[in-house]
């Protein structure tokens, strides 16, 4: 099968658009019309439906996208392993899936430094929430995933990667600001949260229940999907919110975001890296690996120590064992 109509087929679906998917791959829109149709031909099938504003995948289309998805990893994979030189300098690409946390600071630094080293090496971080990062390495459109919160499935396995603190982000000046609080004081506040499937909600609801609480306890009538949106929230005085130190150690630096504690719930989590099972690791993805675990500790606040420090690091020229 040509790979190079399931690519465009494939960019067509994610872009839902000829003219974008064009764009995406550096080619004309005609061009991408004829991969196409030269693929609906070729399998006797009508993959997409383009009666509407924007393109979708039919039926059969959402099937062979699925499929060659995973086919054009396997292809990606391969090409790496021809490329590999003898110098080991490290070329290809890297497809890193994250959800808002760890994207929003310590994983891309050090993707960018390991970029940066490796001039040939191209890498793609995307950001989602926890189920659908999980769900995207499953399906094998991305190799690499790093998460907040594990599910159960035999699709993928997780390993711990780095540990984070959940905090309770107030405006600076509001009555919570560097206290610990109860969760009844809490329960009369306005409580911001994120989308369900976010890590840090799953791990906030988890510490309720144990408390002998539920989020229909709080006050909750904000519900919004990114880690930005919902400091952007807290910020803008509309209420207060549970978060990743991490993501607001800027914010706390300058005094524009205080931290709270909750008493009874110790709302900490290790960052999980998710692969698929039994998909052997591009050489890139070992490599970045290890260049990662040897600047972040277990500990809780490494992650913020390894974002300030991760400079001068040196060119990755091995494979981790």
């Amino acid at each position: 099968m040509d790979t190079r109509q399931l690519a465009a087929f494939c960019t067509v679906v994610e872009k839902k658009s000829f003219s974008q998917a064009a764009a995406a791959l550096g080619v004309t829109q005609p061009a991408v019309s004829l991969q196409v149709r030269s693929l609906e031909k070729r399998i006797g099938k009508q993959l997409l439906d383009r009666s509407g504003r924007r393109v979708v995948p039919t039926e059969d289309g959402l099937r062979l996208y699925r499929g060659a998805r995973r086919l054009l990893a396997l292809e990606a994979e391969l090409l790496d392993e021809l490329k590999e030189g003898d110098d080991g300098v490290l070329d290809g690409r890297l497809e890193i899936g994250a959800s808002t946390g760890p994207a929003g600071g310590v994983l891309a630094l050090l993707l960018c430094e390991l970029q940066r080293r490796n001039p040939g090496l191209t890498v793609a971080l995307s950001v989602f929430d926890t189920d659908s990062v999980i769900d995207k390495v499953s399906r094998r459109e991305l190799e690499l995933g790093v998460v907040g919160a594990q599910t159960r499935s035999r699709t993928v396995v997780f390993e711990p990667f780095f540990r984070d603190e959940v905090v309770l982000a107030c405006p600076a000046s509001h009555r919570f600001a560097g206290r610990t609080i109860e969760l009844d004081e809490l329960a009369e506040e306005r409580l911001i949260l994120m989308q369900e499937g976010a890590g840090v909600r799953r791990i906030i609801e988890d510490e309720l229940r144990e408390a002998g609480r539920r989020l229909k306890d709080l006050d909750v009538h904000l519900e919004l999907g990114l880690q930005e949106s919902v400091k952007a929230a807290v910020l803008g005085g509309y209420g207060v919110t549970f978060i990743s130190r991490a993501a607001i150690e800027p914010d706390l630096a300058a005094g524009t975001l205080a931290e709270a504690r909750v008493a009874g719930l110790e709302p900490t989590r290790d960052f999980l890296l998710v692969r698929a099972a039994g998909r052997p690791a591009s050489r890139a993805a070992e490599a970045f690996l290890e260049f990662a675990r040897k600047r972040l500790a277990a500990e809780p606040g490494a992650a913020v120590a390894a974002a300030a420090t991760v400079t001068g690091v040196p060119a990755v020229t091995g494979v981790a064992s």
